[in-house]
């Protein structure tokens, strides 16, 4: 009951983290536009985007603790534990200090990422920026063990709510920091700080709350040669996902400039926000597919009969909330991008958003597919499959992103994605990893009856009516989704999802009744 309490209130937070961080996100981004200006604000996505690519060098082996944790856990295993803790500590510590030389060099050779684009200020910023990313890469890859034990653990209500607690304090700092004049490299050591500050509240929680120890010798043996057999491929995937996110952006640097980055960029960040939505459900049922599977070995009926239930069941609540905000973004994102929050010359960053969207869509509402094959020791395929998708998309977007820039870029990956995720996969997936596939698509077949409706009212409203106003505009966001809740409750939602919605509205109002009546007896006894 406590574990499953921790899944409920964990998800709901990491929907209260997300939408915090996006509406915080929504009002700081042009800001922070405004105060950076293009140049400066592609200037730092690209470095981000470099150093990004760095932290594939975690190797997957965070998807190691978890398994061997479930594993030593089922045999309660606690001596165990504490060395696989030890030797995940050494292990990320050595990454860590890769990492940082890694860093370091890029910093002092940053002709290797932006040729000869940049003036003499830009490269001097460049170079800071570069540096301060690189510590706090090389900083977070020992501490994430820390996060990692806690989420092992299942202890989601702490690790969210560390995480809003961080989504709300770091803009109310680096903000100020903006308006001050300082620009973009305050900004990024005031983020160190905080991500420093965060990791070791975690260590504190596992060392003190959690009564976890570290034990750094006497491993149990081949454990070491075992991880890298298992995360291999997994590493692969890591490389993989950094190419396609991160390559479009450096190679609009290289060979369009950084104002072309700051257009992906906008369009990137809208993806970011809908991407958010999926993983945040799906990213707290990582310990439970391990648990199924580790507690249905040699038992492959019920175990795809399991498997396909919560592939089902997180797929269907994903797909419902993407589906609002896809055709949102479709109908009213170039408003809302040119009009009310990046300006008019982002306009292709509206296009550069819906050719990500849209492809991304299929593996968003199938990611807890990603963890099922790595439970059953079946991700191997998946990392060839995409790391031909990186090729792909590596090809197309050198040629189209110096004809057609921005989206150019976007349709490389664009098709790249739809290779990979829509077909090649789902029939891994049917064929190889106990997940009924066929059940899977009927059932979100199912749902896409709720929205025929709201995407003929919104077809019908953006072409008759004008959104002359911010008023306007946002009756119209209202009266669209309103149109989508009410399709989807006669239409797309089952039972149980409705019993969810139900059981959540009357948790709510109960506890506004509990705490309106303590304050009426706190009124009586005053």
């Amino acid at each position: 009951m406590k574990n499953r309490n921790q899944l409920k209130i964990g998800s709901l937070m990491s929907y209260a983290q997300m939408f915090l961080g996006i509406i915080i996100s929504l009002i700081y981004t042009p800001i922070m536009l405004d105060l950076l200006g293009a140049s400066e604000y592609g200037l730092y996505n690209t470095v981000s985007s470099a150093i990004s690519m760095l932290s594939l060098l975690s190797l997957g082996l965070n998807s190691g603790y978890i398994r061997y944790y479930a594993k030593y856990k089922r045999d309660n295993d606690s001596e165990s534990i504490w060395k696989l803790n030890g030797l995940f500590l050494i292990i990320f510590t050595i990454i860590g200090m890769i990492a940082l030389v890694c860093g370091l060099f890029l910093a002092s050779h940053l002709e290797i990422v932006f040729a000869e684009g940049l003036t003499v200020d830009e490269y001097r910023i460049a170079r800071v920026l570069m540096i301060l990313l690189t510590c706090n890469l090389a900083i977070s890859f020992p501490m994430s063990v820390f996060s990692h034990i806690i989420s092992a653990n299942e202890n989601f209500i702490f690790l969210k709510t560390v995480g809003v607690i961080k989504t709300i304090l770091s803009p109310l700092v680096t903000l100020p920091i903006l308006l001050m004049g300082f620009r973009s490299i305050a900004m990024v050591a005031a983020t160190l700080v905080f991500s420093v500050v965060t990791e070791l509240i975690y260590a504190y929680y596992v060392i003190v709350k959690l009564h976890h120890r570290f034990t750094f010798c006497n491993f149990e043996k081949g454990i070491f040669f075992s991880l890298i057999s298992y995360t291999a491929f997994i590493a692969i995937n890591l490389i993989v996902d950094r190419i396609n996110w991160n390559v479009d952006k450096i190679l609009l640097g290289r060979y369009k400039g950084t104002e072309a980055v700051a257009v992906y960029s906008v369009g990137y960040t809208l993806y970011q926000y809908y991407m958010m939505f999926s993983t945040s459900i799906s990213s707290v049922f990582t310990p439970r597919i391990h648990k199924i599977v580790n507690d249905t070995e040699g038992n492959l009926p019920l175990r795809r009969e399991k498997l396909t239930d919560l592939f089902i069941k997180v797929g269907r609540i994903q797909y419902i909330l993407l589906g609002l905000i896809a055709s949102g973004i479709f109908f009213f994102g170039k408003d809302f991008i040119t009009k009310y929050w990046a300006g008019v010359i982002y306009g292709e960053s509206y296009y550069v958003a819906l050719l990500l969207v849209f492809p991304a869509s299929i593996s968003l509402i199938q990611n807890t597919g990603i963890e099922i094959q790595r439970a059953q020791s079946k991700h191997k395929f998946r990392a060839l499959v995409y790391l031909g998708m990186a090729v792909v998309n590596i090809v197309l977007s050198v040629v189209l992103c110096q004809k057609y820039g921005p989206i150019g870029s976007a349709v490389g990956t664009a098709i790249s994605l739809v290779m990979a995720n829509g077909l090649i996969m789902n029939l891994y997936y049917h064929l190889r990893c106990n997940i009924d596939v066929i059940r899977f698509w009927y059932n979100i077949d199912r749902v896409s009856l709720g929205l025929i409706i709201p995407v003929l009212f919104g077809l019908l409203m953006t072409r008759y009516f004008v959104f002359s106003g911010i008023g306007v505009y946002l009756i119209g966001i209202s009266l669209y989704s309103t149109v989508y809740c009410l399709s989807m409750w006669l239409i797309g939602l089952n039972r149980y999802e409705k019993s969810l919605i139900i059981d959540l509205f009357y948790k709510v109002m109960g506890k506004c009744f509990l705490v309106r009546s303590g304050e009426k007896q706190d009124d009586q006894n005053c």
